[in-house]
């Protein structure tokens, strides 16, 4: 039964095996990358390995759509079924397109953010302003910590959209530095 099964699906095996070399190269190439252009930005591990799951799951997608086209899936069906399944997540994504945007907003500042963490920013916002120190970049919202301890969540789309100022760089390490410094003396 198992010796039919590899004859009968030889050519599809092979392909599929084409496939997933192709897109394993393709993913430890991308991640590769993406470490690479993450330590030398100076962007701390956590976020790293989130743009590196990221890249995973896309990859692992495509992957499923190409299987299922070696397979004998015609485009007809597969556009059925991806109309149905986007109609779908289009009406939930609404519902949730602050959270989608703030995942965006997170990957985009993955690559394009000049600010780190251990920098103390100011936000210009004229409801709500924010002079504080970065002390998380998270996918959906960064954590600042204001001078009197208080910690502030701020999404990460609002951080792209409103005009933010550098006040110190690694305003941590400086601290730390004046503390090491009143032990010596």
């Amino acid at each position: 039964m198992i010796a039919n099964f590899f004859e009968t699906y030889q050519n599809e095996l092979i392909q599929t095996g084409f496939i997933i070399g192709i897109l394993l190269v393709i993913g430890i190439i991308t991640n590769v990358l993406i470490k690479k252009i993450g330590s030398k930005s100076g962007i701390n591990d956590a976020r790293i390995r989130l743009m590196r799951r990221y890249v995973t799951v896309s990859l692992f997608i495509i992957g499923i759509l190409l299987e299922s086209f070696v397979f004998g899936a015609q485009f007809e069906d597969i556009a059925v079924i991806f109309s149905s399944v986007f109609a779908i997540i289009g009406i939930a994504l609404f519902a949730i397109w602050s959270i989608l945007s703030n995942v965006t907003s997170g990957i985009i500042m993955f690559f394009n953010f000049p600010y780190k963490v251990g920098d103390k920013i100011e936000i210009h916002d004229k409801d709500f302003p924010i002079k504080a120190i970065i002390e998380d970049i998270r996918a959906f919202q960064l954590h600042l910590r204001l001078d009197n301890g208080d910690l502030v969540t701020y999404p990460n789309n609002l951080m792209l959209q409103k005009a933010v100022t550098l006040v110190e760089k690694d305003a941590i390490e400086s601290d730390h530095s004046d503390d090491d410094g009143a032990d010596a003396v």
